[in-house]
């Protein structure tokens, strides 16, 4: 036993584009109500059943070389490079944190990287994703310091507030809604695996990256385009996800 835990980096590596393939199907039809576990996959042109070998993470997009087996039509880019993204995750949280913690790691981020693609797509964070975060994220507190475990528990009813005031806020003064509910229940749950004290930290991050990506999004995509809907979801994973891995930003005095 102690041998294969030694490699377990292995299995994570391995293990990482099967998830994030899983994961690809997860962002398209959970969002849609559609069946994930047990529905076939299918071409999304020709409707054709797609076999094990039209399956093979990365492998069979390059191969095939990025078309339909059977229709020939181009398929989308998209397939492969959450795939990718999902073996990145796993090498960064190889890279950075210790041991076994490392599967802790993965699992937050691919998380957040498909939570991170539904919100881009759909403006929504899905609770059957979101809301398991907080328990896991308290399950983890525990085994690695149950003394930490109150500091985490108030992060995640800290998180889950500020966003709260914040809506009610904004409510009051612009008489419409700005952000979501999805939102506050993402923040609580980076409370409780980053603690009260990487809160601040999480939302400066996750603000910057809105305005550059909203800048950006006017200068280069799509110009004096004011009234867009920004969705706050990949930002806000962005910051919980670089927290989690290198801790709180230190404001004020050491």
């Amino acid at each position: 036993m102690a041998e294969v835990l030694a490699y377990h980096w292995v299995f994570l590596l391995l293990a990482a584009p099967c998830v994030g393939s899983f994961l690809g199907l997860v962002a398209k039809r959970l969002p849609e109500g559609r069946a994930i576990a047990w529905a076939r996959s299918r071409c999304p042109h020709c409707d054709a059943v797609l076999a094990w070998r039209d399956l093979i993470p990365i492998l069979s997009w390059a191969v095939q070389r990025g078309a339909c087996r059977t229709c020939g039509h181009r398929l989308s880019w998209r397939y492969p490079a959450v795939e990718i993204a999902a073996l990145g995750i796993a090498v960064w949280s190889l890279a950075v944190t210790p041991g076994i913690l490392a599967w802790a790691s993965a699992v937050l981020g691919w998380n957040l990287l498909v939570l991170a693609m539904i919100d881009l797509r759909h403006l929504i964070l899905p609770d059957e994703i979101t809301l398991p975060l907080i328990p896991a994220g308290l399950a983890v507190t525990w085994s690695l310091n149950p003394d930490l475990l109150p500091h985490h528990a108030a992060g995640a009813v800290g998180g889950f507030l500020f966003v709260v005031l914040l809506r009610w806020a904004y409510g009051r003064i612009r008489g419409r809604e700005g952000i979501g509910l999805g939102d506050a229940k993402l923040l609580a749950a980076a409370g409780a695996w980053v603690s009260w004290q990487g809160l601040s930290g999480i939302v400066l991050i996750a603000a910057a990256l809105a305005l550059a990506g909203h800048v950006i999004w006017n200068a280069l995509i799509q110009p004096r385009d004011l009234t867009r809907e920004i969705p706050f979801g990949p930002y806000l994973a962005a910051g919980f996800w670089l927290t989690w891995l290198y801790g709180p930003i230190a404001i004020g005095p050491p």
